[in-house]
């Protein structure tokens, strides 16, 4: 199984969500966040006064899958999140040991 983290626009959100369903994938988890990358933030004005955004929002998303639908979902996700400027976000892909349903007791796979 894999852990993939997804870090994208705010906006692609429901895309994302749309494209992995189309895959099968159950569920998955979403939570807002703020961060950098190369671009270093931007510079906005308001009222008059430029200021610097040093962390922008982002969403994290977070969804486990089996090891053979990894690709398809890491496509998937990268396909729907970007819009080739900067900041379209990352894609991050972890091992995941065991799995476990707590309401019926399943394990590995069978738990997703």
């Amino acid at each position: 199984m894999k852990l993939l983290m997804a870090v994208v626009k705010p906006f692609k959100l429901d895309e994302v969500r749309e494209a992995l369903t189309e895959l099968g994938v159950q569920g998955l988890t979403v939570t807002e966040v703020k961060g950098y990358g190369r671009q270093k933030g931007q510079t906005e004005i308001y009222r008059g006064a430029e200021y610097a955004v040093s962390f922008l929002p982002k969403v994290k998303i977070e969804v486990v899958v089996d090891d053979n639908q990894a690709d398809d979902a890491i496509e998937a996700i990268a396909r729907s999140a970007k819009t080739g400027r900067i900041g379209d976000g990352k894609i991050f892909a972890v091992d995941v040991v065991g799995a476990m349903r707590i309401r019926t007791g399943e394990t590995g796979p069978e738990a997703l």
